[in-house]
């Protein structure tokens, strides 16, 4: 139900009010005027994000802050604190009502250049057929029409060639539904195919793509360029050579000298002006549309008066007929009978009685008609192809001829030959080039007045209407003319016209014409959308060696990448052949498409929740189906070309994964990571692990210092040198607190973890929990931390050094519980001693020892980690030894065999030692150390127990004030009970405490006697066995880089926690680097394959 508001002015306590109140004026005041001032100044304090985190963090179309806030009255009070993050729905409306998606492209550079910026440009006006309609039109049909077509058809057949047509068609029309797709789902600025694939495959695959469909644009620039500069030198001035004719070597050189002349006369105008091509792009256009009408009307008028156009045959060869008008040996003039000009040609003389040509003397000259017209017949003779290879006459096959075995090498200058080896993947790869263009519309997106309906509606039906006019042209130019004539590529049996001008009305001409401003129209267009598509590329950071091309002139214009483009397409015209460009950019479009298709493919089997396109129809199939086709006209086309752009891209993807920016742009490839890691974990849980499959998962625990700084880097170290980057890491870390009073705390901490674990080259997960204590934040982590069936098996930790030292037992209880916690858990434990000695990933230990102490068989974990150790470069070099204790009954000897033949399964190389530890008498040294152990236990108990009472004593006293002051209220004046001073001083502290502290004993303790009889002989007999077992350790392996050591348990009964850590300080007295190593319960090692 609606609200209405009625603001009244009032005055305020201080008598600022305004003058219609005091007048009793009972005009209202807008809510505009009354919240004005506060608008203002929460504006000034907003926060400007930066153009591109806005573009690519904003979840709002158009993030810019606004200049006003909205009021939301007394009805919103509830979300009143959630305005500043959250904004009202008006808000976001209004936003989206003002919305315009005019992006930094071509008209903002013409803006520039005029000296003329528009204040504000309304919603752009252009509709389906003049946004994208009429461009894609203008970039699909062009020089392989007018210049191929016909050659294709006449060398490929109607079939043949209505194959490939329909391949090439029905991949683009597949590519436009899946970039429908994709350019429907959500708003795309302009950008193409770049931005698509990018903002839906990620990065890497974005500037791999990018760069190919760049490649590609570039490409067309010089495939166009060879076009007009062909036409230029064939048809219009066929005498402007530089080089004269008469071999392949000096049309390649006119080629090439023409067509760097024409690249850099095109480079200017773009340099100068992108305004003046685009001025221009309705004339080319209208070029296009106006030869395409001719040649209709041509076929139409073959059904009234087929043209005067004639081929020459000898035999049944093709003759080039720009030399001659007769097709004739001799001819009557004034009743004289003469020689014709071919006879010239094919004899040494003009005489009759000249030495002539066996061919020539021996076959007919025969005249037909070059196009019979459509209802001639002649499509039963095109229906079929006419492959041939290179320098191969083209002949009539039906027409009868002589043949002979004495060929003259000269006189083949007078036939139609064929300049390349014909086969039907070459034709595939030379008419691919015909049906690009289709991501015009997608380009212009941001001049749209509707994308989302446009590019669908008009890429398809471009695509739909050239395919008509491509497989009508080919049936139309098989029943039309005659097939020497169509296989002769640059018309030279018709007098030097092209093929598909004798065809067109009214005359050649307007092909010629057409066909020339078109190929210079679209040149222009390439040059001048590819260096804008490389700044785009370079503007987004992915690649760092392109930052340079992301700058221009102070206009926007991207000089350096006009450049670049022009250097890359002078490449492209030195080829100064059609036939060998035109494969070339094929790859790099056919790689472009197929990167499309895959990536509404792979949005639409993830099902992300942002896939949510306009346009409705579209399926995976399809995109599957025109990704395959796609790969397939690759590998047809050319499969060396195809090998050499796969390699580019893949080389520009690893390179952009090493090296590149890291952009998070919610890409498809990240999604399907997510699926394909849920699918793994899934995996994992269902079977158990084998034992052939265990590798250490560490979970690491790290402490931070007050500054929340890693305590212990060295552990990292260790923990990569131990996987060599494989396999699960997750290293944690506890604070103690709250995490609504330390959540910043630990994401500062989980930063600094990260910086540690990058500096450390350790591959892996961080994670900083807050936690009321250390004990229950390390107990939730071992029991929670991992997924699935990606848990650790493995706790990494330091020793607790400073426990002796400690005034509290709390070290000493975190470390003990999390002993008992992993082995309950059933997970393995690594304690480091000494962690800040071990060396780091830099150091390369020269040689060395990596000693075993194998005392109790734990599953095998402690053979299986100086394995590992040594395949990191740090301990490469470094040899493994294995002890092990032999009792009084062992036989060591055979210990000895025993052990080494079960590492010789295991296929480790190791040195075996067995030590024999015999029976002895314990030592008065390990009664001593006993006796220190126990009397330090009793004085830490005795400490603790002072704090626990001083506690209760605080506790009893405030009691007692309570039940004082309860007892005083209740009765009258009369006598009293006993009173609690309520004046505690120190002095009276400390004489409590000492009270308290009496018949305890304490002092007895350090005055007795060692009466080593008292002494606890369970305590006694771990002491000796700790004490012996350290002097063969330290005998044995002092030197040694590292010691592993069997850790032994905790005791089953908590009374004997205080000694626990003693028996394991004994143990490592006097080692340097020392592992303490306890299984997790089951084998890790197996000696089977």
């Amino acid at each position: 139900m609606p609200t209405n508001f009625t603001v009244v002015p009032v005055e305020d306590a201080e008598g600022g009010s305004s003058s219609a109140a005091a007048s009793g004026d009972s005009k209202l005041v807008s809510l505009g005027k009354i919240f004005g001032d506060a608008r203002d100044e929460d504006n000034s304090q907003e926060p400007h994000l930066g153009e591109d985190s806005q573009r690519e963090s904003s979840p709002f179309i158009n993030p810019d802050d606004d200049t006003e806030h909205y009021y939301e009255g007394k009805n919103m009070a509830l979300f009143e604190e959630e305005m500043d993050s959250n904004p009202m729905v008006s808000s976001l409306l209004n936003k989206l009502a003002n919305y315009t998606n005019l992006t930094q492209g071509v008209r903002e550079h013409e803006e520039a250049e005029d000296g003329v910026r528009r204040v504000t440009v309304m919603v752009p006006q252009m509709g389906t057929f003049i946004g994208v309609y009429l461009p894609c039109m203008q970039n699909i049909l062009g020089v392989i029409l007018f210049l191929r077509l016909t050659w294709i058809v006449g060398t490929a057949g109607i079939l043949g060639s209505f194959a490939i047509v329909s391949m090439c068609c029905i991949c683009t029309l597949l590519t436009a539904i899946s970039m429908s797709a994709i350019a429907t789902n959500g708003v795309v600025p302009a950008g193409g195919s770049y931005y698509m694939i990018s903002r839906s495959l990620g990065p890497e695959f974005g500037g791999a793509v990018g760069l190919c469909f760049y490649l590609g644009t570039t490409f067309a620039g010089s495939l166009y360029i060879l076009g007009t500069i062909e036409i230029l030198l064939i048809y219009i001035v066929p005498t402007a050579t530089v080089f004269e004719e008469g071999d392949d070597v000096a049309t390649g050189n006119n080629m090439r000298v023409y067509g760097t002349c024409c690249l850099l006369l095109m480079a200017l105008v773009v340099f100068v002006g992108v305004k003046y091509v685009n001025k221009l792009a309705l004339v080319f256009l209208a070029c296009v549309v106006l030869s395409i009408m001719a040649t209709y009307a041509g076929v139409i008028k073959t059904l009234i008066e087929p043209p005067e156009f004639n081929v020459c045959l000898l035999g049944n060869r093709s003759l080039r007929n720009e030399k001659f008008d007769t097709c004739a040996k001799m001819q009557v003039v004034k009743n004289n009978t003469v020689t014709t000009e071919l006879w010239s040609i094919f004899c040494d003389s003009k005489y009759p009685n000249a030495s002539c040509d066996e061919y020539f003397i021996l076959n007919n000259l025969t005249e037909m008609p070059a196009i019979p017209g459509l209802l001639s017949g002649v499509i039963k003779d095109n229906l079929w192809g006419d492959y041939s290879p290179v320098d191969m006459f083209i002949e009539k096959k039906s027409q009868p001829s002589v043949e002979v075995t004495n060929k003259d090498k000269d006189v083949p200058k007078a036939y139609v030959i064929n300049d390349i080896t014909t086969y039907f993947t070459l034709l595939v790869g030379i008419y691919f080039p015909s049906v690009t263009g289709i991501m015009a519309g997608s380009n212009r997106s941001g001049d749209l007045r509707d994308a989302q309906r446009s590019i669908p509606i008009g890429t398809i039906m471009a695509i739909l209407t050239t395919s008509f006019i491509y497989i009508s042209c080919v049936v139309l130019f098989g029943a039309c003319i005659e097939g020497v004539v169509l296989r002769d590529k640059f018309g030279l049996s018709v007098k030097k016209n092209p093929v598909i001008g004798i065809l067109a009305w009214p005359s050649p001409w307007v092909i010629v014409i057409g066909s020339f401003f078109s190929c210079c129209g679209a040149g222009l267009q390439s040059l001048t959308g590819a260096p804008r598509l490389l700044q785009a590329i370079a503007r987004d950071g992915i690649i760092p060696f392109l930052q340079v091309f992301g700058h221009g002139k102070a206009n926007g214009e991207p000089t350096w990448a006009l450049l670049l483009t022009v250097g890359i397409c002078e490449i492209g015209i030195l080829i100064a052949s059609l036939d060998r460009v035109a494969p070339i950019l094929s790859m790099f479009f056919l790689m472009c498409y197929l990167f499309v298709n895959l990536a509404c493919a792979v949005q639409t089997l993830l099902r992300t929740p942002n896939w949510r396109p306009r346009f409705k129809f579209y399926h995976w199939t399809l995109s599957f189906l025109g990704m395959s086709l796609c790969l397939s006209l690759m590998f047809i086309s050319s499969w060396y070309y195809a090998l050499v752009a796969m390699v580019i891209a893949g080389c520009i993807y690893k390179y952009i994964e090493y090296r590149g920016a890291e952009k998070e742009w919610g890409d498809g490839i990240r999604g399907l990571s997510l699926n394909a890691a849920r699918y793994a974990l899934i995996r994992l849980e269902e079977v158990p692990l084998h034992t052939k499959n265990w590798r250490p998962q560490l979970l690491v625990l790290c402490k931070l210092d007050s500054d929340l700084a890693v305590k212990h880097p060295r552990l990292l170290s260790f923990t990569t040198q131990l996987k060599a980057g494989k396999g699960l890491t997750i290293v944690c870390s506890v604070l103690e607190g709250t995490y609504m009073t330390r959540g910043n705390d630990a994401k500062t901490g989980e930063q600094n973890l990260k910086a540690v674990m990058a500096a450390e080259r350790t591959k892996g997960f961080s994670h900083v929990v807050v936690s009321s204590n250390l004990r229950d934040g390390f107990s939730l982590l071992i029991q929670s931390a991992g997924l699935g069936g990606m848990k650790h098996n493995a706790v990494l930790m330091a020793w607790p050094t400073g426990w002796t030292q400690a005034r509290d037992s709390s070290a000493r209880r975190n470390f003990i519980e999390t002993v008992r916690e992993t082995t309950s858990a059933h997970q393995a434990l690594l304690v480091a001693k000494n962690i800040d000695h071990f060396p780091g990933n830099q150091e390369r230990l020269k040689g060395g020892t990596i000693d075993v102490w194998w005392i109790v068989h734990d599953g095998g974990l402690l053979m299986l980690l100086p394995f590992l150790l040594s395949q990191h470069k740090v301990w490469r070099k470094c040899k493994m030894r294995i002890f092990t204790v032999a009792q009084m009954d062992d036989n060591s000897i055979q210990m000895k065999k025993d052990l080494q033949m079960f590492l010789y399964h295991l296929r480790l190389d190791a040195e075996v030692e067995v030590v024999e530890m015999h029976d002895s008498d314990i030592s008065a040294f390990t009664y001593e150390k006993t006796l220190v152990m126990e009397q330090r236990s009793q004085m830490l108990k005795q400490m603790q127990l002072s704090r626990t009472e001083r506690e209760r004593e605080a506790q009893l006293i405030h009691d007692r004030n309570t039940a004082s002051h309860s007892t005083m209220n209740d009765k009258a004046a009369g006598a009293t009970p006993d009173r609690v001073h309520m004046t505690w001083t120190k002095d009276k502290l400390v004489h409590e405490r000492n009270r308290h502290r009496e018949g305890m004993g304490v002092k007895d303790m350090f005055n007795m006697k060692p009466e080593w009889e008292n002494l606890n002989q369970s305590n006694v007999r771990r002491m000796h066995t700790a004490v012996k077992l350290n002097e063969v350790v330290v005998k044995k392996s002092q030197n040694s880089e590292l010691v592993l050591l069997n850790m032994p348990g905790p005791p089953k009964n908590k009374k004997g926690d205080e000694n626990y850590m003693e028996f394991l300080e004994v143990l490592m007295d006097g080692l340097d680097r020392v592992l303490l190593v306890r299984g997790g319960g089951r084998e890790v090692i197996t000696i089977y394959s």
